[in-house]
């Protein structure tokens, strides 16, 4: 029963990113409905500065608008947290780099605002190396179905039924999906840098 619902949904938001896609705001809407509240409770996990919540949602969907029509097929709910992800990662990028130009808070009214923001986290900084630098380069090496499971399991720190769950999988093809991705990943990574990878063995 519960897997018929899930093939509905699924479905139902295939057909609303087709109509987006076409430029219809209706289907954004309701997209947004069915997958904005889950997206923002991940979100405020991740980041602390609600104001921050607020943009990186809203600039999730102005993507979602603008790259429908680029969406092949997968499952909306990981299309979706991908861009996310992304958009969170930018932010934070933004953030620390105008907290390193502007030094203190704007207004001497809110003393410490900027703090929290100073130092990333520690999955701040994973989030933001799997997007930047060498592992991000070598992470576009791997293939897309890997580089998801890697999303969900890292980035997103899910557990194997969560992943399945995400992406549509069973928890098998998560675990050898997994291993795979790990292994080409630190294949890409001695090609691209091998002192980077060669202090972990």
């Amino acid at each position: 029963m519960g897997g018929h619902r899930e093939k509905d949904g699924a479905a139902e938001d295939a057909g609303l990113l087709r109509a987006v896609a076409a430029g219809d705001p209706a289907a954004l809407a309701d997209l947004y409905d069915r997958h904005a509240g889950w997206l923002h409770a991940r979100l405020t996990r991740r980041c602390a500065d609600p104001e921050v919540v607020r943009e990186v949602l809203q600039d999730t969907f102005v993507t979602v608008w603008r790259s429908a029509a680029g969406h092949r097929g997968q499952e909306a709910g990981g299309w979706l947290w991908t861009i996310a992800a992304r958009r969170l990662v930018d932010a934070r990028r933004a953030q620390e780099r105008a907290t390193r130009v502007v030094g203190p808070p704007l207004e001497e009214g809110t003393p410490g605002r900027y703090d929290t923001a100073v130092a990333p986290s520690a999955e701040d900084r994973v989030l933001t190396g799997l997007e930047y630098g060498d592992v991000g380069t070598a992470l576009d090496r791997i293939s897309p179905e890997l580089r998801e499971v890697l999303r969900a399991t890292v980035v997103d720190g899910l557990s194997t039924r969560e992943a399945a769950r995400l992406l549509g999988i069973p928890e098998g093809t998560v675990k050898s999906r997994a291993r795979r991705a790990r292994a080409e990943l630190r294949d890409a990574l001695t090609q691209l840098n091998p002192s980077l990878v060669g202090g972990t063995a």
